[in-house]
C-alpha cells in the first residue's frame, strides 16, 4: 500500500454522532482526503461531540494537541450502576438516588485532583491487552487507579435521579469514572470543547492551517 499523502495538512474539527467509533470517523476522513490522518483523543461510541483530527503533515503536531483540557456535558443516572459506566453496559446495581444535599456533598469531593479507578471498558492496556477487550471477554481485572483533574464542575440540574453536569477536565480524565464514583453511570456524554476549539466550529470539510491552529494554543 502506498504511503498516505502529507496533503492536505491541517486540523479538522468534527462533531461525532452517537454510534460510530472515533476510529470510524478517522477512517472516513482518511478515505475522503487520501491523506495520513490521526486524532488528538477519542470518544466512546455512545458519546457525541468534538473530535480534533490531524491531517497530512500536521499529524506530527499531535503531541501539541493531545494534552489539552476538555469540556463535557453529561447526564449521570444516579439510580443504577452499569458494567461499563455507560448506557451500553448491563445494569449491575439499582439504588435509590441521593438527595440533593447528598449529591452536592459528593460533588464537592470531585473538584481538583481526584484518584479514581480507570473504567473497565476503556482503551488502556492491562498486561498488553486493551481493557475493553478483556471486559468483553468476561475477564475480571483490577483496574489501575489514576490521578484525574477536574478544573470546573457545575451541577446544572438534578431531577428524577438524573444529574446534568458541565465539567472542564484535564486530559486523561474519564467522566465515566466520575459517574461511577458518584454511584451511577453516564446516560449521555457530549464533548463541547478541546482547549480553544469548540464543537460549534465543527466542519469536517474545513481544514484549519497548522500555523493558525498552533497560534490558538497561545
Amino acid at each position: 500500500m502506498p504511503p498516505r499523502r502529507l496533503h492536505p495538512s491541517g486540523i479538522l474539527l468534527v462533531d461525532k454522532p452517537a454510534g460510530p467509533t472515533s476510529f470510524d470517523i478517522v477512517a472516513a476522513v482518511r478515505r475522503r482526503t487520501g491523506a495520513r490522518t490521526g486524532h488528538a483523543g477519542t470518544l466512546d461510541p455512545f458519546a457525541t461531540g468534538l473530535l480534533l483530527l490531524l491531517s497530512g503533515a500536521a499529524t506530527r503536531l499531535q503531541p501539541r494537541f493531545v494534552g489539552l483540557d476538555k469540556r463535557y456535558l453529561t447526564e449521570i443516572d444516579l439510580s443504577a450502576r452499569t458494567s461499563t459506566g455507560d448506557p451500553e453496559g448491563d445494569v449491575v446495581e439499582r439504588r435509590d438516588p441521593p438527595r440533593p444535599d447528598e449529591l452536592e456533598e459528593a460533588l464537592s469531593g470531585m473538584h481538583g485532583v481526584v484518584e479514581l479507578p480507570i473504567p473497565a471498558a476503556s482503551a488502556v492496556k492491562i498486561g498488553g491487552e486493551r481493557a475493553y477487550r478483556l471486559h468483553r471477554a468476561g475477564v475480571a481485572v483490577e483496574m489501575p487507579v489514576r490521578e484525574m483533574s477536574v478544573r470546573e464542575l457545575e451541577l446544572r440540574e438534578y431531577a428524577d435521579g438524573i444529574a446534568r453536569l458541565d465539567l472542564l477536565v484535564a486530559s486523561g480524565t474519564y467522566v465515566r469514572a466520575i459517574a461511577e464514583a458518584l454511584g451511577g453511570h453516564c446516560r449521555s456524554l457530549r464533548r463541547t470543547e478541546i482547549g480553544p476549539f469548540s464543537v460549534e466550529e465543527a466542519d469536517p470539510e474545513l481544514i484549519i492551517p497548522p500555523d493558525e491552529a498552533l497560534a490558538r494554543l497561545g
